[in-house]
């Protein structure tokens, strides 16, 4: 018997090429045709994620969908073969993804934090500029069925914006995924903007308020809890990153486990929040993962992200298929643990 028809809502953080991951995630979740997708919140990579897949399954439904990620991430790729940024050969051999090794990205690395992106590029070019506008039709987003949210941080106020459909183009995907070091702000509406990292990765907040569905999965690549204390200058630097980038979203959730706890009138907007369920697709691939890997666009490391997020995805339908549309699979309680 077919499983009943389930609407929900995705989540998608973004960490440059480990977006893939994500990639890989919806490529299996689209094979389940009683999944359907309302709204999606994204930042970073999986803002890009979001409005590629929303163009394709207005275009092809699931099939198309997962056809236009797949054109996104080999156009990537290919735009990637000339980069600097490669794998050493040692690393090479040894099957390592990391670019910590590569004496360009070493020195990219030293000089972003000496010299600014308006001086190392005056022209604020992006590769990825043209791939989104060959990649997806930004008219035809105002006209999806899914209802998708990006956030990106203005840098004038330090506050997160929420893009919606008729507001997605380029820029702000660009804008999405703009880290201050190595990129220029990109301007809209006459204000500057940064990541959205810093201040929603992803935003749940939109999900809650404005889609019917009380199930959002989570596509989480930026690990919440690593083991060990980072003694390295790049480590150190790294983890700040994750946690930074992890914290908004996490002070989301733990607002979720804290409305649960409170009773709510009917009609009360804290009873929305504390009614959504909430489940997690993520794998341990990601600790592995140095930050240097997120400038990795070979093909065969993304494909291998791929199929680790099909897998992810695959192993998440196992465990917790009948969870869906009943109760969270995610424990939020942890998160109230010392507050």
């Amino acid at each position: 018997m077919a499983a009943p028809s389930l609407k929900i809502d995705l989540a998608l953080q973004g960490g440059g090429a480990h977006g893939a991951f994500t990639w890989g995630v919806l490529d299996r979740l689209l094979e389940e045709p009683w999944l359907q997708i309302e709204g999606i919140s994204g930042t970073s990579a999986g803002a890009m994620n979001a409005a590629v897949l929303a163009h394709g399954y207005r275009e092809g439904g699931a099939a198309g969908a997962r056809a236009a990620l797949e054109t996104f991430w080999g156009k990537v790729s290919h735009a990637a073969r000339f980069s600097p940024f490669q794998r050493g050969p040692l690393d090479v051999l040894l099957g390592r993804w990391t670019l910590d090794h590569s004496p360009l990205f070493v020195m990219m690395d030293m000089m972003a934090r000496l010299v600014s992106p308006y001086d190392a590029n005056p022209l604020g070019t992006n590769p990825l500029r043209s791939i989104l506008a060959e990649t997806v039709d930004f008219k035809g987003l105002a006209r999806s069925t899914i209802k998708l949210f990006v956030t990106a941080t203005c840098v004038t106020t330090g506050r997160g914006r929420v893009f919606r459909n008729n507001e997605i183009t380029p820029d702000v995907l660009l804008a999405s995924a703009c880290l201050p070091t190595m990129f220029q702000a990109i301007e809209i509406d006459g204000a500057p903007y940064w990541d959205g990292g810093y201040s929603g990765n992803p935003t749940i907040t939109p999900l809650v308020r404005e889609c019917d569905s009380e199930d959002t999965i989570l596509i989480q690549i930026n690990p919440v809890e690593r083991p060990g204390t980072p003694r390295s200058a790049r480590d150190i630097l790294d983890r700040l990153n994750e946690v930074s980038f992890n914290a908004v979203l996490l002070k989301e959730l733990r607002m979720i486990a804290l409305l649960r706890t409170l009773a709510h009138p009917e009609g009360d907007e804290g009873a929305r929040w504390a009614h959504m369920r909430i489940h997690r697709v993520a794998s341990d691939v990601m600790l592995t993962l140095g930050s240097s890997s997120k400038l990795n666009a070979e093909w065969a490391f993304l494909t291998m992200l791929r199929d680790k997020g099909r897998q992810a995805a695959d192993a998440f339908l196992q465990a917790h298929r009948q969870d869906l549309g009943k109760r969270s699979s995610l424990d939020l309680d942890v998160l109230l643990e010392g507050v």
